[in-house]
Formats: C-alpha cells, sequence, structure tokens
C-alpha cells in the first residue's frame, strides 16, 4: 500500500483518487480552491462527474505542507497553466527524491518545457518525475470503465513502480522511457481534438473526422521525429490512443470546445460554455513555436491557430486546408518548411 498526496480536486485528479483509494492506497487530496473541498468533504460527490461517489477513505486537506510530506507519490493533477505556479508553493514541503506523477498534458509557452520538465525546473531537488498519459476520460475512469495508460519515465524502475501502484481490473498500465514523445503528443493531440470539433460543428461528418485525425497525426509524428521522440511513441496509446479518444469522444473537453466554435460561438465563450480548461487553446502557442523552431510544417494546427485566435472564419478556413498544394502521402520531403 502507497501513501498518495493529489494536488487538485479537478475531474482528473479526483477519478485518479478515487481509484487508488479503491485499490487500498491512502489518498490524501488539496485543491487551491478551498470551496471545492467543503462541497466534496461534505457530499462526497464531484460536480462534474455525475453519479460517482467519493470513498470515505480519501482524506481532504486545505493545508499544501500536509498533502506533500511524508507520501510515497505525488500526484499532480491541476492544469498545465498551473503547474509550475503549484510546484513552486509546494516545493519547501517536497523531499529530495521525491516520486511525483505528473497528469496534465501542455507545452509551456516560451520555455518550450513539457510538464514533467516545467516540474523539475521549478523545484529546488532532484525529484523523479513520471508522466501519466493516455486515452483516459475521467468520466469513465470514475465508473471503472477498462483503460489503458502509460507511465513514462526514464528511470525505468520508477516507471514501473507507479505501474505496480495504477495498475488494477479496471486500469492497465504500460511503461515507456520516451518521456519527451508521451508529453509531446498528450500536448498536441488536444489541437486535433479542437479541430475535429470544429469540423463537426460546421456539419461535417466522419470522412472529415477521419482525415483530421490521420492528418493530425501526421503533424504531431513529423514534429516529434525532428525533436528526436521515438515513433513507437506517437503510434502507440500516448499518441494516437489519447488522439482517437480525444477527437471523437462527447466527454473530451476540447471536442466540444471546437463543436462551439465551428457552430459560430467565440473562442472565449466557448470555453465558458465547457466550463473547463481547454488544454488545447492553452498547447496553440507552444505547439507553433516548436514547428518554427524545428522548422516543420504544420497546416492543420496553424489553421486551428488561425480560427480560435485570429477570428478566421472555419469553414473558409477548411476549404483553405483541402486546396493546398497536391503531395504524395509517402513523400516525406515535404515535412519541413523550406528555408528562408
Amino acid at each position: 500500500m502507497s501513501s498518495i498526496g493529489v494536488l487538485g480536486a479537478g475531474t482528473w485528479g479526483m477519478a485518479l483518487a478515487r481509484m487508488l483509494c479503491n485499490s487500498g492506497h491512502e489518498v490524501m487530496v488539496w485543491s487551491a480552491i478551498e470551496s471545492e473541498i467543503d462541497g466534496m468533504e461534505q457530499t462526497h460527490a464531484h460536480p462534474n462527474l455525475k453519479g460517482m461517489v467519493i470513498p470515505e477513505g480519501i482524506r481532504f486537506t486545505k493545508q499544501l505542507p500536509e498533502v506533500c510530506q511524508d507520501k510515497d507519490i505525488l500526484l499532480f493533477a491541476v492544469p498545465s497553466v498551473f503547474v509550475r505556479s503549484t510546484a513552486a508553493k509546494a516545493d519547501p514541503y517536497i523531499r529530495e527524491g521525491q516520486i511525483i506523477v505528473d497528469v496534465a498534458k501542455g507545452i509551456e509557452p516560451d520555455s518550450l518545457l513539457t510538464m514533467s520538465q516545467v516540474i523539475a525546473s521549478a523545484l529546488t531537488k532532484p525529484v523523479k518525475v513520471v508522466a501519466l498519459s493516455g486515452p483516459t476520460h475521467a468520466e469513465e475512469v470514475a465508473r471503472d470503465l477498462p483503460t489503458t495508460i502509460v507511465s513514462a519515465c526514464e528511470d525505468l524502475a520508477v516507471a514501473e513502480y507507479v505501474q505496480d501502484v495504477f495498475m488494477n481490473t479496471c486500469m492497465r498500465v504500460y511503461t515507456n522511457t520516451d518521456v519527451m514523445g508521451v508529453e509531446i503528443c498528450g500536448a498536441l493531440k488536444n489541437i486535433i481534438a479542437l479541430a475535429s470539433g470544429i469540423s463537426y460543428g460546421l456539419g461535417n461528418g466522419d470522412n472529415a473526422k477521419a482525415a483530421l485525425i490521420t492528418r493530425g497525426m501526421a503533424e504531431i509524428s513529423r514534429l516529434c521525429r525532428k525533436i528526436g521522440c521515438q515513433e513507437r511513441t506517437v503510434f502507440g496509446l500516448a499518441g494516437i490512443g489519447d488522439v482517437i479518444v480525444t477527437a471523437t469522444s462527447m466527454h473530451s473537453r476540447n471536442n466540444r470546445c471546437g463543436m462551439l466554435i465551428g457552430q459560430g460561438v467565440k473562442a472565449a465563450e466557448a470555453i465558458r460554455q465547457v466550463g473547463m480548461v481547454v488544454e488545447g487553446i492553452n498547447a496553440i502557442p507552444a505547439a507553433l513555436e516548436l514547428a518554427e523552431k524545428y522548422q516543420v510544417e504544420i497546416p492543420l494546427i496553424a489553421a486551428v491557430d488561425a480560427v480560435v485566435n485570429h477570428d478566421a472564419d472555419p469553414a473558409a478556413t477548411v476549404q483553405k486546408l483541402m486546396a493546398r498544394d497536391k503531395r504524395n502521402e509517402l513523400d516525406y520531403s515535404f515535412y519541413e518548411v523550406p528555408a528562408q
């Protein structure tokens, strides 16, 4: 049995907290939003996970030191934009060699660091960070539906330890040492899900959705290849697996946000209506910076940026994508942006 501190009480953090508690682990949950703690302590329910009962065994705290100290694992389950600030606040209470499991998916703008790198850079002591990523909707994990995920760490023994802690009859966990590949896929797949939602909101069908997923994977693949990630990661659970579930499911906040935008709703209002953090929109600036840095062509992601951030007409943007120069699907020479 392991002792686990969960930082963040959103849907994913609480779905995992419940699962870990039901597997026999000691679980304590902290949130920066004190009203979240009060509400869940009183109701044993989460407002965005209908039907999920929070086990009596889960302890809640409003004190950051309490959730961090004397824990085998710290689970970072805050949105990507709050990972650095949360790590900095927790730093005084985190011990050297602490195992930290990050489930946020994103790339920090400007620094272009992945979330595991952000955590490591924000802490003053060396720690062991694991990226836990894959096709995992919280709504289904909260119902004990079969799910698979990847535990990624350059130290395979640490990845295997986390694998053992999180694996049970409903959650099958694989290990991977290609941490960068797992995290880049986890961040960029949300943008592809936005594209899929926009297309659906425009009234396009399954053919367009399949095309967006496939060509989106091509963009993720060529960027990962230039960065030095393993192609097997891209076509594994953290890559194609996560793209499929995020770009097709109504559980996906990125997909839902995209649908609203495709129907003519402005991005800010679409985010408000979704009611939760839309990580795909947060990931766009870093994706564009990475593409420029590594000289990789990403027309689909650039088109999502045009619609979301520059008020481009969604239907007209689709037509521009359809009218791009003819290409050979097997010709990889066009993947690099020509030198200026």
